[in-house]
């Protein structure tokens, strides 16, 4: 059969939702998708994010570099709102694309979410293991983290966080979205705490210059470790300054990724052509707060200059450098709290994705199949899971970490692109939210999220460049001919009937 392009209709994909087998139960409200939002985004990050922007790239103007990185991601999440209340189905993205730009963009935005949160559960589950084990050396346990087995290294801290989380996500969305809850007040309080701690800290000088003069970046030791854009133009590298602030705002707006997971609990929400947009505005407007709290914060205890001096700067070097070392071990505790949801909600993430991508038959279908008394995705939630033990337990991941930001931002474009396209398409379409001075906003958004995109390493989108290699090769050889869309497609091309295959 001819290439072509293959697109799902919005009624299709809400069709599916119907069917009881493969089916997730509706059980979430505004304030849980607004704490899931809470729960990704604002993790041990926080407590550094902020520190490394203003010493390396904006200095007291990483401020202005957390506003902008919150109004990116703000652009990308009105458009996700939109699709989510239109469309309110699993796979976020991926979902969203299906409905637009076709099947193969479809699949392309599916294996890079696939890329990100896989990337993430196991870097961030990795980390977690990191901060136990900081956190049992202050209480002066001799508890060692990794175990020999035979040839191999196996951290068990990563291994014991994806088990608990799997099995919560397995028993159901609603119980695990509580415990998320409780997690996620807990750490909030923390990062108040410090927050409050700080402002007793702030020294008014340490403002001045707001906005430091630019200066000559060191230039990188490779074309492999610098931007993609300073590669293709030859740009030197600079600090401060302007595009300091630009830089800053490439970095921090890592701080907001995650947003697109709450997108993905679409189809387990309770009305969610309003739940849905409201949730994840909610959201990202408390994680917006809360970190330009913690960047007023930094920067007035100490002054940029001195955080630039050190190795790895953060909130906890700054209540070092004013004689607070007590703070490192709240900041500690707060920042394994804080991993313990982002963990949770990665994996009921990519779980989804996998599920929506399963149930339309671009990977195997008996995958899709939900439990009858939880309506959870059992059997993805633990295939997920066991992979993500063993490449947290058993790998170094943390040299991945750039792939999460490619896999995100590339889905932020597409779904940004994707709004006027529907909106041209579907007209008649229902859309409770709407994203205002469309496509002028949706088009801005894509070409902000794009530009972050040119700003990571050369190496990174080569690694991304291989991912999508090893996806095409999946897709034609096995998605293309096993999917629904195309299965109807074929019987239509021979007069057959249109009723949807059987397993």
């Amino acid at each position: 059969m001819a290439f072509q392009r293959r697109v799902k209709s919005v009624e299709q994909s809400i069709a599916e939702t119907h069917d009881e087998q493969r089916s997730l139960k509706r059980s979430l409200g505004v304030w849980d998708l607004a704490v899931m939002g809470v729960a990704v985004a604002v993790g041990a990050g926080i407590f550094s994010v902020g520190a490394e922007a203003s010493a390396r790239h904006a200095g007291p103007a990483v401020i202005i570099s957390f506003i902008i990185a919150a109004a990116v991601c703000g652009l990308a999440i009105l458009c996700y709102a939109e699709f989510a209340s239109s469309i309110p189905v699993a796979g976020s993205a991926y979902t969203f694309t299906y409905s637009t730009l076709g099947e193969f963009l479809a699949w392309i935005i599916g294996w890079d979410l696939i890329l990100e949160m896989l990337m993430a559960s196991a870097v961030i589950a990795k980390y977690w293991g990191v901060y136990l084990g900081d956190a049992v050396s202050l209480f002066d346990l001799q508890i060692p983290m990794t175990l020999q087995l035979g040839p191999l290294s196996f951290d068990w801290g990563p291994v014991v966080i994806v088990a608990i989380f799997t099995v919560l996500l397995a028993l159901g969305t609603r119980l695990s979205s509580r415990v998320n809850s409780v997690f996620t007040v807990i750490k909030v309080a923390i990062v108040l705490f410090v927050i409050v701690v700080g402002l007793f800290f702030i020294n008014g000088a340490n403002y001045t210059p707001f906005v430091p003069p630019a200066q000559e970046g060191v230039a990188s030791e490779s074309a492999w470790t610098q931007s993609l854009f300073s590669f293709m133009t030859g740009a030197d590298p600079s600090i401060y300054g302007v595009f300091g602030i630009l830089s800053g705002a490439a970095l921090v707006f890592f701080a907001f990724i995650g947003f697109d997971v709450v997108a993905t609990s679409a189809e387990e929400t309770k009305d969610p052509k309003r739940t849905v947009p409201r949730g994840i505005i909610l959201g990202l407007v408390i994680v917006t707060v809360l970190y330009v709290l913690v960047a007023i914060v930094i920067t007035g205890m100490v002054s940029y200059t001195e955080l630039a001096k050190l190795d790895e700067p953060s909130l906890s070097s700054a209540f070092e450098l004013v004689g607070a070392t007590w703070a490192a071990q709240v900041i500690a505790i707060g920042s394994l709290v804080g991993l313990t949801t982002v963990v949770m909600v990665l994996l009921m993430g990519l779980a989804r994705v996998v599920f929506a991508m399963s149930r339309d038959g671009l990977l195997p279908r008996s995958l899709s199949v939900t439990d009858a008394k939880r309506g959870t995705p059992i059997r993805i939630q633990l295939i997920v899971g066991v992979v993500i033990a063993i490449i947290a337990g058993f790998t170094d991941v943390q040299v991945l970490g750039d792939m999460i930001n490619i896999g995100t931002l590339s889905a932020f474009v597409l779904v940004s692109i994707g709004v006027p396209i529907l909106r041209k398409s579907r007209p008649d379409l229902e859309r409770p939210f709407t994203v205002p001075l469309s496509p002028w906003l949706p088009w801005i958004s894509a070409i902000a999220c794009f530009w972050l995109m040119l700003n990571l390493s050369t190496e990174t989108w080569v690694r991304f460049a291989i991912w999508l290699a090893l996806g095409l090769v999946i897709y034609f050889a096995y998605s293309r001919r096993h999917s629904l869309i195309g299965r109807e497609l074929e019987r239509d091309a021979l007069g057959g009937l249109r009723s949807r295959p059987s397993d």
